[in-house]
């Protein structure tokens, strides 16, 4: 969906700061038509184990092929970068960063999105 128009609709259900889907007050439950409906696209591309998902196991990220053990940075950003760019609505990956904490395990990541509906910005711990 890269380079996508505007007019490419999007919704996403809203997650509490505890990552549960967010209910109760309708339509404001919802993410709709901006940056921050992409991040969440993002995120969850990211989350998402390779073969996890049952109705498409080629879906998902590589963790354990490519990020999870002795694996180099360029490997796992190239990785991260790749799941990205291909999310829908996402036009460009503007910044990257990451930072692999090999004691606690905890991978963050920190990035600037160009998507169709503006700039998204995300700063994540991946492995919680």
């Amino acid at each position: 969906m890269r380079g996508a128009k505007a007019s490419f609709f999007m919704r996403y259900r809203k997650l509490s700061s505890d990552g549960d889907y967010v209910f109760g007050s309708g339509k404001n439950d919802f993410l709709v038509n901006s940056p921050e409906t992409v991040a969440q696209a993002i995120l969850s591309r990211l989350k998402l184990w390779l073969g996890e998902w049952f109705a498409d196991t080629s879906d998902g990220t590589g963790w354990s092929q490519s990020i999870v053990g002795k694996h180099s940075k360029n490997l796992y950003e190239l990785t991260l970068r790749q799941r990205v760019l291909e999310t829908p609505g996402v036009n460009n990956i503007v910044d990257f960063q990451s930072s692999l904490d090999t004691k606690t395990r905890r991978l963050t990541v920190s990035m600037t999105v160009n998507t169709i509906y503006g700039e998204a910005f995300i700063n994540r711990d991946l492995t919680t």
